[in-house]
């Protein structure tokens, strides 16, 4: 053999080399950063100065983390499965430029389950006495999925105290039925209303084995439904998690075991929105207002929508709006999450209009 073959051989067995060592260093970094992500975005938020607190309203206790006062305040309203902690990511920036009030609704998180103000407009008002009474000022209201409906009541129910209103891809109109019962934001609300009339107990379970949701993962379904139900038999049970899948998808399984299946059911029924009246409550709305329309798309079978909103309900909502600022967003339904630096970018060009349409 030549020497040139062997300089040759040589090289490709240490650039062989190097690219495993690579490739093991990636998937130790990836399979890490999905089992402790949340850890490092907590310690990132109590580093910023946030803390938790408790407020009492109607004799019912709203949970919520304030952050330093360093500008107007801001209240940001998560939607169904997930809690406060779920702006963790964001809530560092957020805080240089507000002073942020984050909550957990009824029925999610440390929170009381209070299932007779599971609507939105009972929640909604609970939530305006706590705008009214905790932060005691105008106040630039963020809601992402139902806690966009919720911000949508807000404003509407005392817009003296909505600075601007910013809603996060909130399921307008698709939440409504028949729309609702084609839409995957109905998975969940079926099977909270079917596990509350079953013997089961552990709903987290009995969640991830009946869920449309993962079927989406094709063969790979099966192994994480096994994984999941192994997580749930341990003693204490666990927390539902995947190493080999993104924070984005193990978010939305973090808190199940804090969340109330009665809320779901509202929806399922359609007691949630008894009073509220989607069109009517956006031709309505008075302050500057920000609506995102995040992705989505239709399941291989062209009937169930993957999303919160399709191109039509986002546009019939931009013109009910009275001088939206309509924002497409190239993310998934959870933007603070998935693009955190986009989303607090959006909310602070939101926050600082001074006029509607301005």
């Amino acid at each position: 053999m030549s020497p040139s073959w062997r300089t040759t051989r040589a090289v490709a067995a240490s650039l062989g080399a190097a690219l495993i060592a690579g490739l093991g260093s990636a998937i130790t970094y990836y399979v890490v950063r999905n089992r402790t992500y949340w850890i490092h975005d907590r310690r990132a938020a109590s580093a910023a100065g946030f803390i938790e607190r408790t407020a009492w309203v109607d004799g019912a206790a709203l949970h919520y983390a304030e952050g330093p006062d360093n500008g107007p305040p801001l209240l940001l309203i998560h939607g169904q499965m997930v809690d406060w902690t779920t702006y963790l990511r964001t809530l560092p920036e957020l805080s240089q430029h507000f002073h942020v009030f984050a909550v957990d609704c009824y029925g999610h998180g440390r929170s009381d389950h209070v299932p007779e103000r599971y609507s939105n407009v009972a929640m909604g008002r609970d939530l305006t006495e706590f705008v009214r009474t905790e932060i005691g000022e105008p106040t630039v209201v963020s809601g992402n999925s139902s806690g966009g409906l919720l911000a949508i009541q807000i404003a509407n129910e005392a817009p003296d105290l909505v600075r601007s209103l910013i809603l996060e891809d909130p399921p307008l109109f698709s939440s409504l039925y028949p729309r609702f019962a084609h839409t995957a934001g109905h998975d969940l609300p079926r099977i909270a209303s079917e596990f509350l009339t079953s013997e089961a107990s552990d709903f987290p379970a009995y969640y991830v084995k009946r869920s449309a949701f993962l079927e989406l993962f094709g063969d790979l379904a099966p192994r994480m439904i096994r994984s999941a139900l192994a997580q749930r038999a341990a003693r204490p049970p666990r927390t539902i998690r995947w190493w080999y899948m993104p924070p984005a998808l193990n978010e939305m399984f973090r808190v199940l075991d804090l969340y109330d299946p009665r809320f779901g059911e509202a929806f399922y029924t359609g007691a949630w929105h008894e009073g509220f009246d989607h069109a009517e409550a956006l031709a309505t709305l008075s302050v500057p207002t920000v609506l995102m329309h995040a992705n989505w798309q239709m399941d291989q079978e062209g009937t169930t929508l993957l999303g919160a909103m399709d191109d039509e309900e986002a546009a019939r909502a931009r013109e009910l709006i009275d001088g939206v600022d309509f924002r497409r967003v190239d993310a998934g339904h959870a933007v603070h999450f998935e693009k955190p630096s986009l989303f607090t970018d959006i909310v602070t060009q939101g926050a600082f209009r001074t006029q509607r349409g301005a």
